[in-house]
């Protein structure tokens, strides 16, 4: 599986269908359709949450997010 945060956009998740399972917070699986590519919401516009139905774009969403290195997790108490 890749995810890509594009620039002024959404999150691109790329898979083989399989692999792609979204679930809701009661843990109900979003039927797919078979897709191996699904644009998840990252502007909060979308009509179509969580996916992305192009609304950034209307709005003038602009985000740009540069890969980096985490900071290890801290340990656990």
């Amino acid at each position: 599986m890749k995810i890509i945060i594009r620039n002024n956009g959404p999150i691109r998740v790329e898979g083989a269908p399989e692999e792609l399972i979204i679930e809701d917070a009661q843990g109900k699986t979003y039927g797919l359709a078979g897709r191996g590519v699904i644009s998840l919401c990252r502007c909060g516009f979308s009509e179509n949450k969580p996916f992305c139905d192009g609304a950034h774009g209307r709005n003038g969403f602009q985000s740009v997010c540069e890969a980096r290195e985490l900071p290890p997790p801290a340990p656990k108490a």
